[in-house]
């Protein structure tokens, strides 16, 4: 692009203006309810500009996902010209403006910490906080579109579309790192991250969604600094998981995150079963259902984060099961129930994982142990269970990793779940004459396993 620029003091960013003829974005391509916002924001004499990654998108030739807003405007005054308008949040006030589903996010220049002061309209909400540890507590302080720019996590995230003559202005270089395809923090990057963790995780995000490169000394403190997302509250890292894991970028967004020793924080279960060559049937299983979770993102197929945990945590509870039904004599059935209650518990520590969605893990994890038993009525009421399907499902991509009696089984409820009732009949009365006895007489368990050697690093 071309741009006219403008210098700030000496030895501050220039910022950089693209006149409507020198960038590709349209108003065609902006969701109608995000103009309504700008419009009104604009015409009530504020000024208002889109911003984040919906201009980084447009730039990109992507259709965004969401519109967000910044404008001088306080939330309270927002919430005056909207009467659609919620306030939320204390760490980060902003204001929702609903059109039924669509929400449009809108959020008032942020400032300096340093020049934190309590406004009269806002004395309550206007304030900063930080931990010990450099994290942010609240972050209420409103300043200047210069000072948000620089306030903005990553370069091409600080892009802002003026509605009012329809440039954008660019204050960090944004333009520039998003045609070189780099990801950037702005600001000292240590300082940053212990500001809010989260951006670790947003720095990979980006760099596995947009086919970035993260560039040196941003990368460089993410290992080191890993850790610190173990203050971050478990629930706020369950939607960053979502984000992460199924945006349609699963896969090369988990190997980038162990690279970085990010993926270890918010699943140690898994990480426990780490190998130097990623060999384990855990590593196997996570590249599997992660890869599938990309295709159906990308075939615009619904997706459950429910299965995508069942799978991902299917191997550490098996081996757990197998510990505890060895240490303490009971059946393996028992042991895995046992195992499974504990190992949701020690997840939902790191990540939040709501109980609708623990709860339909445990009914799929329940249904394997269930699917070898198909005498007499037993088969038809397997059918019957509302997550027979997605057992299914499951039990089939068993089939891959754990040898021929297991992808047997699942063949033997493909056929038997699109027989009619006389083929569901023979079958079920042929398994009594040929099957059953035998099965009794063994737990369909996973085989024994050997524990890694060694996790990666």
């Amino acid at each position: 692009m071309n741009r006219n620029s403008s210098n700030l003091d000496s030895g501050e960013q220039a910022l950089q203006i693209y006149q409507r003829q020198e960038h590709g974005i349209s108003r065609k391509d902006i969701s109608e309810n995000a103009l309504k916002v700008l419009y009104r924001l604009n015409k009530a004499g504020f000024d208002a500009y889109l911003v984040g990654g919906g201009v980084r998108d447009l730039l990109l030739d992507k259709q965004p996902k969401d519109f967000d807003i910044a404008t001088n405007a306080t939330p309270e005054e927002i919430k005056q010209l909207f009467r659609n308008c919620r306030l939320i949040g204390r760490r980060f006030r902003l204001a929702h403006i609903l059109f039924g589903r669509d929400v449009i996010e809108v959020a008032t220049f942020r400032g300096h910490h340093s020049d934190a002061k309590p406004s009269p309209q806002d004395k309550k909400n206007n304030i900063s906080a930080q931990s010990q540890e450099g994290m942010l507590l609240r972050d209420n302080v409103y300043g200047s579109i210069e000072e948000d720019a620089e306030r903005r996590d990553f370069t091409i995230n600080a892009l802002y579309y003026n509605i009012q003559d329809f440039s954008i202005a660019d204050y960090v270089n944004g333009v520039d790192d998003l045609e070189n395809r780099i990801i950037r923090l702005i600001g000292d990057p240590e300082t940053r991250y212990r500001e809010d963790p989260v951006r670790m995780l947003r720095a990979v995000r980006f760099a596995a969604k947009l086919d970035m490169e993260i560039e040196a000394s941003t990368a460089e403190p993410i290992k080191r600094l890993s850790t610190l997302l173990l203050d971050i509250p478990a629930a706020r890292l369950f939607e960053e998981s979502l984000k992460l894991l199924q945006s349609g970028n699963g896969l090369a967004t988990y190997k980038l995150l162990r690279e970085y020793n990010l993926f270890q924080q918010l699943f140690p279960l898994l990480s426990d079963h780490f190998t130097e060559d990623q060999s384990s049937q855990t590593e196997k299983m996570l590249e599997h259902i992660l890869d599938a979770t990309d295709k159906r993102v990308a075939e615009g197929k619904r997706i459950n984060p429910a299965f995508m945990f069942a799978a991902m945590l299917w191997y550490p509870a098996t081996i757990r099961a197998e510990e505890i039904s060895f240490a303490s004599g009971l059946s393996y059935y028992d042991a895995f129930m046992v195992a499974a209650n504990d190992l949701l518990d020690e997840q939902v520590k790191s990540i939040a994982i709501p109980r609708r969605h623990t709860n339909t893990v445990r009914d799929i994890w329940q249904q394997q142990m269930r699917f070898s038993r198909r005498s007499g009525k037993r088969a038809f009421k397997m059918m019957e269970h509302p997550k027979f399907r997605a057992a299914f499902d499951f039990l089939e991509i068993r089939g891959k990793f754990e040898g021929k009696d297991v992808a047997e089984l699942a063949q033997w409820w493909e056929s038997f779940q699109h027989g009619d009732r006389n083929h569901r009949n023979k079958m079920v009365i042929d398994f009594n004459n040929n099957g059953s006895s035998a099965t009794s007489r063994r737990r369909r368990r996973p085989a024994r396993r050997k524990k890694p050697q060694a996790k990666s690093s």
